[in-house]
């Protein structure tokens, strides 16, 4: 079993705090056909409560983290109800060691995002 896990969290760069209440799914890629392992809403710290995946439940493979950035942008105050620039942001990534704790976060603002691998 990996005692490795994959973990997130989000900031509001717009705001200049973490990102609460922004919802976060997990999908393995298995031939390409995206299959859901976790979700997740960020607490008050902007991070997942636990991890998003780990155990027997972290395998070596492609992953996507997506995440739900209009609900959030929305609530926020940031956007309109109209056309948002961002919406829905997927990160995809491979995982070949399970055994590390890979930490992908994402800094986010109405008009764009970063992401990196985190420790």
């Amino acid at each position: 079993m990996a005692s490795g896990r994959l973990t997130t969290h989000v900031l509001d760069q717009a705001a200049g705090r973490p990102a609460a209440g922004l919802k976060i799914e997990l999908f393995r890629l298995i031939d390409s056909t995206p299959q859901l392992i976790s979700n997740a809403v960020t607490n008050l710290d902007g991070r997942t409560d636990g991890p998003m995946a780990d155990g027997e439940s972290f395998t070596p493979g492609t992953y996507e983290l997506l995440f739900h950035a209009g609900d959030y942008l929305k609530a926020a105050g940031h956007v309109g109800d109209g056309i948002l620039f961002l919406d829905t942001i997927p990160l995809r990534f491979g995982i070949a060691d399970v055994d590390q704790h890979f930490h992908v976060p994402l800094l986010l603002s109405p008009y764009g995002y970063a992401t990196y691998r985190g420790s």
